[in-house]
């Protein structure tokens, strides 16, 4: 749709919640699995598989991201990829989006509209079919976007972290390390606050635009969750917060110990390492035949004092904890 002019783009404390809510949504697609969509006091969504798989996620301005670095269509790109990696972690397919705004007053109409916008376009990319079906809207100082995510699982089982087991193929589908590359761009050639300095593209290389891209718009492999599900991965999760930090998550969850191998992990595996928000897809399978798409990084091990290893070494606290690191970069 055309952006709005200067003259027709009031503030959203200017205009009724009825008008805010019917221009997102008129820039919303139906969902696949939709039977009652928007307009009612909740959605209808069929879940053929008869369970319904759901994650909550929410990013607020200061910890979860910076205005002056992401635009309206950004956040709603990453807002629906953050969720829907969740789904497809579990091995489902996303069907449908519920999003939840706490917006200011001074925020302009076109600014939520581009969030529709990057919701959409999300969702198409990467998830053919899911929609945002719903959700709610109310006033707060803090931007805060709130998306509740479901999926189906179809024909297969739930893909949890408590799986693996000594002797699995350690996989990864995805990028690792480029979006903490990004984070570190912004934090270290432009600036938040007072006098912001907005991200500038020209000044940039192809890969430093390819970092920030994967920062500000990550587009995890989605499609790759049931793929892995259907090959029969024995555990798998969204790195979230760093390999590091979300290999011994997975690794306490299956009482096992996650063996890594430095030279699996790319041209910099200090950065795949501790940084996060590529979500990217960690999972195990019980043999050597990976699905398309998914390259081998190391071997399940029996437990030991260490949920990870990297050529054998602990590997330290490293990632992304939101309250050690609310900075929003320490941790890289």
């Amino acid at each position: 749709m055309p952006a709005r002019h200067a003259f027709d783009d009031p503030r959203l404390g200017d205009v009724s919640e009825g008008t805010i809510l019917r221009s997102i949504l008129s820039r919303t697609n139906p969902a696949a699995a939709t039977i009652i969509g928007p307009g009612d006091d909740a959605a209808v969504i069929s879940a053929p598989s008869g369970a319904v798989v759901a994650t909550t996620d929410t990013l607020v301005d200061g910890p979860d991201f910076r205005l002056a670095w992401s635009g309206g269509f950004d956040l709603g790109w990453k807002a629906a990829a953050v969720n829907l990696a969740d789904v497809a972690a579990m091995g489902a397919t996303p069907t449908a989006l519920l999003v939840a705004l706490a917006v200011p007053r001074d925020l302009r109409l076109s600014f939520v509209e581009q969030l529709a916008d990057g919701f959409r376009a999300a969702c198409d990319a990467l998830a053919p079919g899911c929609a945002v079906v719903g959700g709610d809207l109310t006033v707060s100082d803090v931007l805060t976007i709130a998306v509740t995510a479901l999926g189906d699982l179809g024909s297969v089982r739930a893909v949890t972290r408590s799986g693996a087991r000594p002797g699995d193929v350690v996989a990864i589908a995805g990028e690792m390390g480029l979006a903490a590359q990004g984070l570190g761009l912004l934090f270290g050639r432009f600036r938040d606050g007072e006098t912001p300095v907005p991200v500038d593209a020209s000044g940039l290389s192809a890969e430093e635009r390819s970092a920030i891209t994967a920062q500000l718009r990550p587009s995890p492999p989605i499609g790759l969750g049931p793929v892995a599900a259907v090959a029969g991965a024995t555990a798998m999760m969204d790195v979230s917060d760093g390999l590091a930090l979300d290999a011994a998550r997975l690794a306490d969850a299956s009482e096992v110990t996650i063996g890594l191998e430095r030279a699996a992990l790319g041209t910099h595996p200090d950065r795949a390492l501790a940084g996060g928000e590529d979500h990217a897809l960690l999972a195990t399978f019980p043999g050597d035949a990976l699905p398309p798409g998914f390259r081998a990084i190391g071997t399940v091990l029996a437990r030991s004092e260490h949920p990870v290893l990297c050529d054998g070494e602990p590997v330290g606290a490293l990632g992304w904890d939101p309250y050690r690191d609310w900075d929003g970069h320490a941790a890289l």
